[in-house]
């Protein structure tokens, strides 16, 4: 069993700043196969391959992300830029997916 790293204010060597990060970045990659998850069940729920892009559901997924963050204290613009990027990425493993199911 792994001890559960410091949170960021109790840390003060960088040993336990990359402990903490390391340990987080596992949690936000189990927490994005969830995600991906619910694109294949997207996937498989959507009777039109255009169904798959939604302009609109990409703005306001973005602008909820962005809200969060700021609210969280956090820079909007780079989460914005993340989002982007995981949300064109979602689309497009929804793509592939929507294909793999229908072949």
């Amino acid at each position: 069993m792994t001890d559960k790293p410091l949170s960021p204010e109790d840390c003060t060597t960088m040993a336990e700043v990359r402990a903490g990060v390391d340990a987080l970045d596992r949690e936000l990659v189990a927490l994005l196969a969830t995600r991906f998850g619910y694109m294949r069940a997207a996937a498989r729920i959507k009777q039109s391959r255009d169904a798959v892009r939604d302009e609109g559901r990409k703005a306001s997924v973005i602008t909820a992300a962005v809200g969060e963050a700021e609210a969280h204290g956090i820079p909007g613009d780079v989460i914005a830029d993340i989002w982007e990027r995981l949300v064109e990425g979602s689309i497009a493993y929804e793509f592939t997916e929507w294909d793999r199911i229908r072949d």
